[in-house]
C-alpha cells in the first residue's frame, strides 16, 4: 500500500529514545518494522533547530549530524519550525512564601526563568498531511506522534478522504494521553520497545555524498 510517513521529531525523541542508547534511530526502518506491508513513497521529518544551552552546548551540532543521517533516506524531506524564547517570572517550586506585608495573605516567591517553546511543528505536520492527501500522494498515512492536537487532521483524512491513517505512539508501553488519537485514527500502534529500537539503528559509520560520518559521541 502506497504510504507516506510523517514524523514528529521531538515527540519521537522525548517519547522513545531520550535517555536510551538508541538515539541513532532510523525512523523509516521503524515504520517498516511496524508496518511490513507498507510501500513507502515519502518520509517527512518535522523538527526545529535547537539552540546551545549551558547544560548542552553541543546540542546543535549533534542535531545537525542526525539530520545529515536522515537525509540518507530515499524520499526524505526535513521540515523545520522554530523555537521561540520566552522570559518571565513564575512561582518557584517547591512553593515558598514571602511575608504578608500589606497583603492579607503571603504571596508565593517567584523566580525569573527563560524557556524555549517549539513553534510551528503541529501546524506543519497537519498542513503536509492534508496537502499530500489532496494531491493523492498516498493510500495510507503513518504518523509517528501522540500529539492530540493532530487528531482533527487525522480524522479528516480518515473520514472525509477515506484514507487509512496509522498512528505510531512513541510513548513506550504507555497509552495515556492518546485516547483522542484512538478515536481519530484508523488504528494506533503501541509496540515500540527497546528491542525494536535496537534493530532500527542507522549503520555507524554512515556515508553520504560528502563522505563518511559517525553518530555523535555518547549516542
Amino acid at each position: 500500500m502506497q504510504t507516506n510517513v510523517y514524523i514528529d521529531g521531538f515527540n519521537l525523541y522525548y517519547g522513545a529514545v531520550r535517555n536510551t542508547p538508541y538515539k541513532w534511530l532510523n525512523p523509516e526502518s521503524l515504520a517498516r518494522a511496524l508496518l511490513p506491508d507498507a510501500s513507502i513513497n515519502r518520509v517527512k521529518y518535522f523538527t526545529a533547530p535547537v539552540k546551545s544551552r549551558n547544560d548542552s552546548p553541543d546540542a546543535p551540532s549533534r542535531q545537525q549530524v542526525y539530520l545529515r543521517a536522515l537525509r540518507t533516506i530515499d524520499g526524505m524531506s526535513i521540515v523545520e519550525g522554530k523555537f521561540k524564547d520566552r522570559e518571565g517570572q513564575y512561582p518557584q517550586y517547591p512553593f515558598a512564601y514571602g511575608p504578608k506585608g500589606d497583603s492579607a495573605v503571603a504571596l508565593p516567591l517567584k523566580v525569573q526563568i527563560q524557556r524555549s517553546e517549539e513553534k510551528g511543528t503541529d501546524v506543519n505536520i497537519a498542513s503536509h498531511l492534508l496537502m499530500d492527501c489532496f494531491k493523492g500522494e498516498y493510500e495510507r498515512a503513518v504518523l509517528i506522534s501522540n500529539d492530540s492536537d493532530l487528531a482533527l487532521p487525522v480524522r479528516m483524512v480518515r473520514d472525509d478522504f477515506k484514507k487509512e491513517v496509522v498512528v505510531i505512539n512513541p510513548q513506550r508501553g504507555a497509552r495515556r494521553g492518546v485516547w483522542e488519537m484512538q478515536r481519530a485514527a484508523s488504528r494506533v500502534v503501541h509496540r515500540i520497545n527497546a528491542s525494536l529500537l535496537a534493530n532500527c539503528q542507522f549503520p555507524d559509520p554512515l556515508a553520504d555524498s560528502d563522505g563518511t560520518f559517525s553518530k555523535p559521541r555518547g549516542w
